[in-house]
Order: structure tokens, then C-alpha cells, then sequence
């Protein structure tokens, strides 16, 4: 009996194992079609092979998302994509592992065996998009007597929230979040990724072309570790000594066995870049952490009944004194007027939480300072290009800017490896490119980049375990 025979009566469909063109290096790995706009890519084997497989069949979303990112990049900034390029080499490429190293190659080698042009430096760059604006940039204008334009601030990214115990319908975690951007590059969030590397535990997250961690960070382990996050707002700072935070991230989500291990591993080289809120779900033991990690401030804490909620808000007093210039009594500002939804919410339905009610929360319109439902930016489903205020400094008004996907899992999910997603504003509201253009015509440079992004079904998506040895 051959191995494709023995295969084929497990339900495993050849293409799977032997990839495209016989390469070996794809075996074990495959994408499959378009599923509610989501691209489900299976990874495994070492990291270069998980590398080459990523790169290989994303190769055309990762051309087509750096794009983007090299165009925003450099707007926002005022310098060349070049100069991220030579930024990753110089200040990110000597802290990064070998283990991650060999995949960011990997990356490399896969689009290039498609055609594309793109190399190693582009994929570190890609991989760091998240930190260069504002905490690189920031730090290195402050080195070299410069002024960063005002147009390089953090991004208000994400709405999220864990709960466990008393507030939860079964007393174990629910785990919920929907992810912040600009429309123009948000639409390529679009992946899950399983992946099985040959060390550490294999994980289901969802992700963006090229980068080797979520960037989002919405996943869980097959160690039972769940974990989400939002940025947290008007931070600055950012350590030449310390590791990327994408390969911290990453790390974190391949090796953490415990809240510990979580908290340990990315505060481990902590260089400051995409300062966060981390939501921690241990589905082990029912406890749930917030991991507030600046970068002379982390807090730590955890509970096995209660809730943490994210919404950009800094949650420590002393962090945001001393490393960001936001306002905690400005009720206006979106993510004071969206912790108090959280709180709202998250109280109001204690008992009762569960996936179903985690998916109404990020699909959320009410305005707690209007006191009504009005889709904008102080809602925790993201509007921002409906806003006449913006949410500035990050977002002018009418700004192509707001929730472009969302996910929730209960820990019965998350301990086989499943989380529902759904791409889009995850209220039902569709945002047209062409519509908001005409409307808003200071947009108008958007045009090559802004599409569609249209809201589409919750969709189940499950980890479908190393295939067997044959």
C-alpha cells in the first residue's frame, strides 16, 4: 500500500503532505480556500521548512500587504522603506534567535521561490512594523536631534476582554477581542495560522502575512495558554538593547506554559515596542492575567474569579504619568468612554458570559457618553471612519479606521484548539472604499490601497493536529 493509498483512507488529502510541485519542504503544510475571507495556512516541521511554507503560499498577500505597510510607513515617517531596512539589520537582526532567524529566512526564500523580490531585510522590517511607529522612530529622532512629524503616533489598536469564575455561565474563561486599524491594511489580517514547530507547543492564532507572531494577538497553545491583548495608548519609549517584541510574542505564544512563563518570556528583553495590554487565559486551572508591559512600568495581575478588559486605556496610574501623554480623566477620549463599556457590560451580564455574548460585546454600538447607539470611535466595535470627532492624535476625522476583524473562544474551545472569527466589523455594518472616498475626498491618497471591507459570518476554525507519521 503507497502513502498517498494510506493517506487518502485517513481523509488526508495528498496535496496536503507533497504541497505544490513536489517541493519537500512543503509536506505537512497547506492553505486552503477563502472561508468567510478568512485563509486557514497549516505550517509544520523546522523552522526554516515553517518559514518556506509561510512564505511560499502567502507569497502574494505578503507582496501586496507590504506594500501597504512600505507606503504608510513612509508617509507617516518621511523616510524610504530603505531606511527600515537598514533599521532591521542595525538594531533588530543581532537580538533575534537563531530559531527565528531561520524562519524569517525561511519567509524569504518561500516568496522568492514565487517570484517576488522581496528579502530577508524586508521580512525583519514587515515583522517589526508594529514598533517602529512611534517607539523606534521616536527614540531615534531623540538620538539624532530630530523631530518626529505628528502624523508618527501610537495607534489606538483593539477591544478585548477575559472573564472567569462568577462572571462566566460555566465558571471557566471566555476570551474575546477585535482588532484596531487603518481599513487599508487591516483587510490582509485575514489569516489563521496553525503551526507546528519541531519545538515548543503547535498553536492556532490568527495573523498578517509575513509576520511570524499575530500581531493582533489573538491564539492559544496546545498547552492549554490563551492570550490576546490591546496597545496601550500615547506610549512612548523604546530600548536599542532589548529584543524585538515580535520575536517575544511570538516566544511567548510557542513556549509559555503557565501565566508565568507567559509574563517572564516577553518581559525577558523588554525593548518597549508595541507596548501592551496582554490578556492572559491559563485553561489549565481556570485563571485569567492582565500583563500591563511598558517598559519601565509592568504590573502583573491575575484572578480565578473576575474579569480584565482592554481598550488602549493604561491601567496603572504610574505608567501612564511617567511613559505615556495620555489623559485618564478625559471621559471623551475612546478608550476612557470604552473601559467604561467594558465595565458596564462585563457587570451587567455577570453569570452569564459566555462565546455568544462575547461576540455582542465586540459588535457593541453604544456611546457611553452620548448615552445612545452610535457607531465611532468611543464604541467598542470601531468606527472611526463615521466619526466627526476622529481619535487623534492617531485618527482624523472620518479617518478609514476601526474594527476590521474580531474573535472569541470559551475555554472549552480553547482547549481543543478552537476560536470563532469573523472578518469585517463584526456588527453586520459594511464599510465600501469607493462610497467613503466620495464622501470624504481629503482621502483621495488612498485610493491604490483603501478596498472593501465588507462584514462577514462568525466562522469555527480548529487546529487539525500533526498528521500522522506514515
Amino acid at each position: 500500500m503507497t502513502r498517498r493509498s494510506i493517506l487518502a483512507g485517513l481523509g488526508v488529502a495528498p496535496g496536503w503532505l507533497w504541497g505544490a510541485k513536489g517541493d519537500a519542504r512543503l509536506r505537512d503544510s497547506f492553505r486552503k480556500a477563502s472561508r468567510n475571507g478568512w485563509l486557514h495556512v497549516r505550517l509544520e516541521g523546522s523552522p526554516s521548512e515553517i518559514g518556506f511554507q509561510h512564505g511560499y503560499w502567502l507569497s502574494t498577500e505578503i507582496a501586496t500587504a507590504h506594500r501597504t505597510i512600505a507606503f504608510e510607513l513612509e508617509r507617516d515617517s518621511r523616510k524610504p522603506w530603505s531606511f527600515f531596512r537598514d533599521a532591521a539589520k542595525q538594531y533588530l537582526w543581532p537580538a533575534v534567535v537563531a530559531e527565528y532567524r531561520e524562519e524569517i529566512e525561511g519567509i524569504a526564500a518561500g516568496v522568492k521561490a514565487r517570484g517576488s523580490s522581496l528579502d530577508v531585510w524586508d521580512m525583519v522590517a514587515l515583522n517589526a512594523w508594529l514598533e517602529w511607529s512611534p517607539y523606534f522612530l521616536d527614540w531615534h529622532a531623540a538620538r539624532n536631534g530630530e523631530k518626529t512629524p505628528a502624523s508618527v503616533t501610537t495607534a489606538d489598536r483593539c477591544s478585548a476582554f477575559v472573564a472567569t469564575g462568577s462572571y462566566t455561565a460555566d465558571g471557566k474563561p471566555v476570551m474575546g477581542h477585535n482588532a484596531w486599524t487603518g481599513y487599508a491594511n487591516g483587510v490582509y489580517w485575514n489569516i489563521i495560522f496553525e503551526i507546528y514547530p519541531s519545538h515548543g507547543h503547535s498553536i492556532l492564532m490568527d495573523g498578517y502575512p509575513g509576520l511570524i507572531h499575530s500581531g493582533d494577538d489573538f491564539g492559544v497553545n496546545s498547552a492549554g495558554m490563551a492570550i490576546t491583548e490591546t496597545t496601550i495608548t500615547q506610549f512612548s519609549g523604546w530600548d536599542p538593547q532589548g529584543m524585538p517584541e515580535f520575536m517575544r510574542a511570538r516566544k511567548a505564544m510557542q513556549y509559555a506554559s503557565s501565566i508565568d512563563e507567559f509574563a517572564t518570556l516577553m518581559k525577558t528583553g523588554n525593548n518597549g515596542g508595541y507596548a501592551n495590554n496582554w490578556l492572559v487565559v491559563d485553561c489549565k486551572t481556570g485563571e485569567i492575567a492582565d500583563l500591563e508591559l511598558g517598559l519601565k512600568n509592568v504590573t502583573l495581575q491575575r484572578t480565578r474569579d473576575g474579569y480584565f478588559a482592554g481598550a488602549n486605556f493604561p491601567v496603572s496610574e504610574k505608567l501612564a504619568r511617567e511613559e505615556t501623554k495620555f489623559d485618564l480623566t478625559d471621559k471623551g477620549h475612546s478608550a476612557n468612554a470604552r473601559r467604561v463599556r467594558w465595565g458596564q457590560l462585563l457587570e451587567q451580564h455577570k453569570g452569564k458570559i459566555d462565546v455568544e455574548l462575547a461576540k455582542r460585546f465586540l459588535s457593541d454600538h453604544y456611546d457611553v457618553i452620548q448615552e445612545k447607539e452610535a457607531p465611532g470611535e468611543r464604541t467598542l466595535c470601531g468606527h472611526i471612519d463615521l466619526s466627526p470627532r476622529g481619535l487623534k492624535p492617531w485618527a482624523d476625522e472620518f479617518a478609514a479606521v476601526g474594527a476590521v476583524q474580531a474573535k472569541a473562544a470559551s475555554a472549552a474551545m480553547l482547549q481543543q484548539m478552537t476560536f470563532a472569527a469573523a472578518q469585517g466589523h463584526s456588527c453586520g455594518l459594511h464599510f465600501k472604499a469607493s462610497q467613503h472616498l466620495a464622501r470624504h475626498k481629503q482621502y483621495a491618497w488612498q485610493k491604490p490601497y483603501l478596498r472593501d471591507l465588507p462584514s462577514r459570518p462568525w466562522t469555527v476554525f480548529q487546529a487539525s493536529a500533526r498528521r500522522p507519521s506514515v
